[in-house]
């Protein structure tokens, strides 16, 4: 596996490396107290395959496992001592753990457990074996080297390993923070799009509703015309309005705006009752106190997207709204005749405006049902009230 490297990492592993390799070097050379030693030839030729896996140990763990296992059998044929040149051994083994594949970290695991079954048998057993074999004496001796390499180099793979699991879980958390985001960025475009169908929907409704009465009406009552062209332009300009803070709160996400309350409800049914719609509301019991923002929001896209298909599909021109405030929750009733020129309602029984409604009282915590009774169309809603403190 090769893995990419930034730029400042590679500078810092090539000059590791240089000095790692010069030290080693060096000491082949300088090691025997100013003289040369004999078996320097061999000793350079092992320093300069330990700095070449000290060099790449980041870039490709596996290769450098391979190099440095290589460095080693050519250091054991040689017959030579343990060098400054094996230290780059520990660094091999971490990075196996931190950095390398699944096949190389157990490669390292077990490059760990062999490694040290040879260091001893290639500094205890092997002098008993090339003379007079094994004795008693040497097996303490070779327990002792066993349990020191072996400690020595699974340490080096078990904190690669530690740190390999610390990438993982910051990767992780890393991955659950983009993915939450884009969770909310999500959530948000919904909202603002079930918004932007509330108030065009509505707007438009009105608007529709008060030309067609402002054109039969032209001509046997200018004043009634002139009243629902005046309606229709005060209609148009707070729906503009709203399109435009929407849209404001699509290019500035962290903008904040005043949503509808309670205290927009008598607008609202101004507006439509000024678009020929009679809208009777019964509250009771009122609320006891003032709700969370999360449930009169609800409240008023739910009645506003109702009172707005009562006046386009409803027959005739009335709707009752009843608003019931209990202590836990408010239940909400919005009954309409059923006109023969409605949209049918689907099999399912929601169309794309029931859709909206219900997922706005189930954001809020509660339920929505929509149902034909005798010709009376009855949209029914629970919110509850403690589920949005």
């Amino acid at each position: 596996m090769i893995r990419s490297l930034t730029p400042t990492q590679l500078v810092v592993d090539i000059l590791l490396a240089s000095f790692f390799g010069v030290a080693a070097i060096s000491n082949e050379l300088f090691g025997g107290f100013g003289t040369v030693r004999q078996d320097a030839l061999w000793g350079i030729t092992v320093a300069l395959m330990m700095t070449g896996a000290l060099a790449v140990r980041r870039w490709s763990p596996g290769i450098s496992l391979a190099v440095a296992w290589f460095g080693a059998v050519l250091q054991m044929l040689a017959g030579l001592n343990p060098r400054l040149s094996d230290v780059a051994i520990f660094a091999v083994l971490y990075v196996t753990a931190a950095y390398g594949t699944r096949l190389v970290f157990w490669l390292g695991f077990a490059s760990s457990l062999v490694g040290a079954l040879v260091i001893t048998i290639y500094l205890t057993l092997g002098p008993f074996l090339g003379s007079s074999g094994v004795s008693w004496s040497s097996i303490p001796t070779a327990l002792a080297v066993l349990v020191a390499a072996g400690f020595a180099l699974l340490l080096s793979w078990t904190v690669g390993a530690l740190v390999r699991t610390a990438i993982r879980a910051r990767d992780n958390r890393a991955a659950q923070v983009r993915a939450e985001s884009d969770a909310i960025a999500e959530q948000e475009r919904v909202r603002i799009a079930r918004d932007m169908h509330d108030v065009v929907a509505h707007s438009l409704a009105v608007v529709i509703a008060q030309a067609d009465g402002a054109r039969y009406a032209a001509a046997s009552d200018p004043s009634a015309a002139t009243a629902a062209l005046t309606t229709i332009s005060t209609t148009a300009r707070a729906a503009l309005a709203d399109v435009r803070l929407l849209l404001t709160r699509l290019r500035h996400s962290e903008g904040i705006e005043p949503q509808p309350t309670l205290a927009d409800l008598e607008g609202l049914y101004a507006d439509v009752r000024a678009a020929g719609l009679e809208v009777s509301v019964d509250v009771d019991p009122a609320p006891r106190s003032e709700p969370g923002a999360g449930v009169q929001l609800a409240v008023f896209r739910i009645l506003q997207e109702a009172l707005t298909n009562a006046l386009r599909h409803g027959a005739g021109s009335r709707a009752d709204v009843r608003l019931a405030w209990h202590p836990d929750r408010v239940d909400l009733e919005v009954r309409n005749p059923v006109g023969q020129a409605r949209v049918p309602v689907p099999a399912g029984g929601q169309g794309h405006g029931l859709i909206g409604m219900t997922e706005r009282a189930q954001l809020a915590g509660g339920r929505l049902q929509a149902t034909e009774r005798d010709g009376v169309f009855v949209l029914s809603a629970t919110i509850p009230i403690a589920a949005d403190a």
